[in-house]
């Protein structure tokens, strides 16, 4: 079996796929083009496979193109060796994982000067063999026959071959393998405090005497004490169970040994397979173990961030309103920016309503001939230090002016600080300061969470799980992936669009973006999508990739501000002269439009996915895929935590959601959390079930620790008080609550609460 066809049908049965859909989409990503490209406009050629699919098949390709790298080296490596037989490269090209492959390889792979290898170097070898072979002549007697001038006497001799067989023990694939399975089902994961550290390592408390199934551990609690382990706070272990799971793991040595009787040779040989667990298995296991649970945090803290980050990006957004932004500020005061409907800096100011200065006179005076002069229509204020108080002096500035009266929203202002700071915002204002910049960041994300949202490092936004404790470069490739997919399925407005909005378009990126940019300031708007192509450096293959994302409204041609591919426009016309109309006055009439048979217009080039997409698109054209936009309203008074009381029903805005429970946004500047037992009145697995980042909600105050501020929330309807909505405790896991403090997440609140907040 070739390598291509092999890696093809892998990645087919992961994703529900043919084996031949995944070799079309592999051929296509490895000419260069986008996932959002092959997920949109080559729906013939993959046979339908989502962007879901593609990222899956993309980084699985990665993958398995490593194994097979790394099989090939392990056969040259065998085959020099001389030792390559036809069976052992049968099991090799059969291997399905690294490890498995790494497993069968280690008798062959080069090693230093091992103890086995001094044995046998004394001559310890045949010994080895007596002792395997004669169970019933004590292993003793047969020692005395190899005492030399290197082997002083029969106890250097038996550890000789202890070392020789002990060493032929671990590189046993078979035995490896099946402890490996063994230890997955049944091993625990332990941790312990480190002497001294009780008191500095407090939020680590949790984890001060605790054990629970390995194969269970959420991630996110597999983080934790790992972040323990690394602070110097807590110890880790992976074992089975000292009682049931280690006399069954010492059998199976015994038994890979062929341990039967209770003849002299085989009751020492089951001294050999508990020493061979004690000094070489356990460790190895163990780091196998816990390289296999980080990967998998890892991995699922990865996928939440880049759930939230996706929910975050296709928020809905306000529109083309002129608004004002409100970075509020205390003793150094509130920055003000007000901003033209296509995010165009207008004015800005700086006022200071609080203490030291209190002027609230010209505060209201301010932003009132703000309002007035630019037309404001919606006005964003940033929902850090003093925004309930920013937003009480708005409502009372709102108070006084005629209707209409801008709306105001309070917006989340994660990353801003970020962006202000940054080259690219320096770029874009160089004569502003930074403070200010933070203030048009805010309005502009009210406008377009999506193209503001994109100028910041997603790392640095801030709606993730133990962000710093994965894999970095994992992290980037997979948020970048969620902000590429996010851009490409919304579109891009090419005449308004900033250069870091446009470099996340199919096909472009940073340099490209620039010098559309540059072109665009230049000589004008673009009137057409065919006019890329006099941008340089932006070739055929490029606009094939990135013009069935970028929009053109108002332009010469009526199709370039749909997400109709301009290599499709025959196709489009087609539609359009077998309906006797003008394309303008076709285009948004669902009615006449899905009266056509898709099948009536297509041909050797576009099949009927790309005449069903066109269709839809020409029915609503340039839709966007983004929700209706709402916002939270607090409740007026209720503005600090000292505020809340148990019982009271707020509205507020989910910013985070974790594995634990999601974080809510109730207006008094400190999230609070709604644990998944919270969340509905139902037992609820994923929190993302229920909710998403963004999303406006009803929540119930249950409990208020004001002195560690914390906040525990529900949604359920069913009790006002918190309930147990946990599966059952899983069998095996040993925790010891101490008496000072709740059990870990028996499914209380607070409980719950205390363990999340101490993540945050």
């Amino acid at each position: 079996m070739t390598h291509t066809l092999r890696i093809a049908q892998t990645i087919a049965a992961e994703i529900g796929a043919r084996p031949d859909q995944v070799v079309a989409a592999v051929a296509l990503l490895d000419e260069g083009a986008t996932v959002p490209f092959v997920a949109r406009y080559r729906k013939e050629a993959t046979g339908g496979l989502d962007d879901t699919q593609l990222r899956t098949l993309s980084d699985r390709l990665a993958y398995l193109r490593e194994m097979e790298a790394r099989r090939e080296t392990i056969l040259d490596s065998v085959r020099e060796q001389g030792k390559l037989t036809d069976d052992l490269e049968a099991r090799l090209r059969k291997a399905a994982t690294k490890a498995e492959l790494e497993d069968l390889y280690l008798p062959y792979k080069p090693k230093r000067r091992t103890r086995a290898a001094i044995a046998r170097e004394n001559g310890l070898g045949p010994l080895a063999e007596s002792i395997l072979s004669d169970r019933m002549t004590p292993p003793e007697k047969l020692a005395m026959g190899y005492i030399t001038k290197a082997v002083p006497d029969v106890k250097a001799a038996l550890a000789g071959a202890r070392d020789i067989l002990v060493e032929g023990v671990a590189e046993n694939a078979d035995l490896i393998g099946r402890l490996r399975t063994f230890l997955q089902g049944n091993a625990l994961l332990i941790s312990h405090v480190v002497a001294g550290q009780e008191d500095s390592g407090t939020k680590y408390a949790d984890y001060f005497d605790h054990r629970e199934p390995w194969a269970k551990v959420p991630g996110h609690r597999a983080l934790a004490m790992m972040r323990g382990s690394k602070e110097g706070v807590l110890t880790l272990d992976i074992a089975p169970d000292p009682e049931t799971g280690q006399p069954q793991v010492e059998a199976m040595i015994a038994a890979a040994l062929e341990t039967r009787t209770d003849a002299p040779g085989d009751i020492w040989l089951r001294g050999v397979a508990g020493w061979a667990w004690r000094t070489r298995l356990s460790l190895s296991m163990m780091l196998d173990l816990m390289s296999d649970l980080r990967t998998r945090a890892q991995e699922e803290a990865i996928r939440v961030f880049a759930r939230n980050l996706k929910d975050l990006l296709l928020a809905a957004p306000a529109g083309n309103r002129a608004t004002m932004g409100l970075d509020p500020g205390i003793r150094t005061g509130v920055k003000v920016a007000v901003v033209d409907p296509t995010g165009k800096l207008l004015d800005t100011a700086t006022v200071y309503p609080f203490q030291p200065r209190n002027d609230l006179g010209g505060t209201r005076a301010t932003l009132s001939a703000l309002i007035r002069k630019h037309g404001v229509e919606l006005i964003a204020i940033g929902n850090g230090t003093a925004s309930r108080e920013t937003e009480r002096l708005v409502a009372e500035v709102l108070s006084g002016l005629p209707a209409p009266v801008p709306g105001k929203v309070v917006v989340s202002e994660a990353g801003a600080s970020v962006y202000s700071a940054s080259e690219m915002a320096a770029r874009e204002f160089p004569d502003l300061d930074v403070s200010l910049r933070g203030a048009v960041s805010i309005a502009r994300r009210l406008q377009d969470p999506l193209a503001e949202l994109v100028k910041i490092d997603p790392k640095s936004i801030g709606v993730g799980q133990y962000q710093h404790d994965v894999d970095q470069h994992r992290l980037e490739k997979a948020l970048d992936a969620v902000v590429e997919d996010a851009v490409n399925a919304v579109g891009v407005d090419l005449n308004i669009a900033s250069a870091p909005l446009l470099a996340r378009v199919s096909g472009l990126g940073p340099s490209l973006a620039e010098a559309i940019v540059e072109h665009r300031n230049a000589l004008g708007a673009f009137a057409t999508r065919k006019d890329l192509m006099r941008v340089p450096r932006l070739g055929q293959r490029t606009f094939e990739q990135c013009a069935g994302f970028l929009r053109i409204r108002n332009g010469q041609e009526p199709l370039d501000a749909s997400s109709v591919h301009p290599e499709a426009y025959s196709v489009a016309r087609r539609i359009v002269t077998s309906c006797g109309r003008d394309l303008r006055s076709l285009m948004g009439d669902e009615t006449r439009l899905k009266a056509l048979n898709p099948a009536d217009f297509t041909d050797d080039t576009f099949g009927l996915p790309t005449v069903r997409d066109i269709l839809a698109e020409l029915a609503k054209p340039g839709r966007d895929p983004r929700p209706e936009f709402v916002t939270a309203k607090f409740a007026d008074g209720i503005e600090e935590i000292a505020d809340l009381r148990p019982g009271m029903h707020l509205e507020g805005t989910v910013t985070n959601v974790a594995a634990f429970g999601a974080f809510v946004d109730i207006g008094v500047h400190q999230d609070g959390l709604v644990h998944v037992s919270q969340l509905a009145d139902r037992f609820v697995k994923d929190p993302h079930e229920v909710v998403k980042a963004g999303d406006v909600v009803t929540v119930r105050v249950v409990e208020v620790d004001i002195p560690r501020k914390r906040i525990g929330l529900s949604m359920r309807r069913d009790s006002p008080r918190p309930a147990r909505n946990a599966p059952p405790a899983e069998k095996g896991s040993k925790s010891k609550p101490r008496k000072d403090r709740a059990p870990r997440e028996t499914g209380t609140l607070g409980a719950a609460l205390a363990q999340a907040m101490k993540r945050r």
